[in-house]
C-alpha cells in the first residue's frame, strides 16, 4: 500500500502532461514568428550595409577612373552575396555610352531612382521588376536618390 501511494504522488497524469504540452505550444507559436522577423530584419540591415559599402567603392572607382565601371567585377574587391545568397544587381547610368533608359529602376511616378547608378538586392523572394510599386519589387533592398535612401522598396 505504501508503494502505490508513492507512485500516485510522484507521477504525472495525462491531463497534466496535456496542459504542459499546450503551454509549450503556445510559447512556441509566439517565439517562432518573433524569431523569424528578427532574422529578416537582420538580413535587411546587412543588405543595407552592403549596398552602402559597395556604393562607396563605386564612388572611389569613379574618382580614380572618371566614370563608373561597367560591372561590379571591375571594382577588384571581394563582392559579398546578398543575405539571401544572390549577387547584388548593378547598372551604371552615368557611363559612356549610357544604358537604355528602360533598364533603370523607377519610382511610383515612373521617374528614375538614380542618375548615377542603380544598385539593389532582389530581396528574400529573388524576384524584381523595374518599377518599385510592382508586387515583385516591394521586398527589394534599393539605393535611391543617388544614395540618399537605402532601404526596402516598399518604404521608398
Amino acid at each position: 500500500m505504501c508503494l502505490s501511494r508513492w507512485n500516485k504522488q510522484w507521477g504525472f497524469t495525462l491531463i497534466e502532461l496535456l496542459i504542459a504540452l499546450v503551454i509549450a505550444m503556445a510559447l512556441i507559436s509566439i517565439a517562432v514568428p518573433n524569431y523569424q522577423e528578427y532574422v529578416e530584419r537582420s538580413r535587411r540591415a546587412k543588405a543595407i550595409a552592403d549596398i552602402a559599402q559597395i556604393s562607396m567603392a563605386l564612388e572611389r572607382y569613379r574618382t580614380k577612373a572618371g566614370t563608373f565601371p561597367d560591372s561590379l567585377n571591375d571594382l577588384n574587391i571581394p563582392l559579398p552575396q546578398d543575405p539571401w545568397g544572390r549577387a547584388y544587381q548593378y547598372l551604371g547610368i552615368d557611363v559612356a555610352p549610357p544604358p537604355n533608359k528602360g533598364a533603370q529602376r523607377k519610382d511610383k511616378n515612373l521617374n528614375p531612382l538614380n542618375s548615377d547608378f542603380d544598385l539593389y538586392s532582389m530581396g528574400p523572394d529573388g524576384l524584381t521588376q523595374k518599377q518599385l510599386t510592382a508586387a515583385r519589387a516591394r521586398d527589394d533592398i534599393v539605393r535611391a536618390g543617388n544614395g540618399g535612401f537605402i532601404g526596402r522598396a516598399s518604404e521608398h
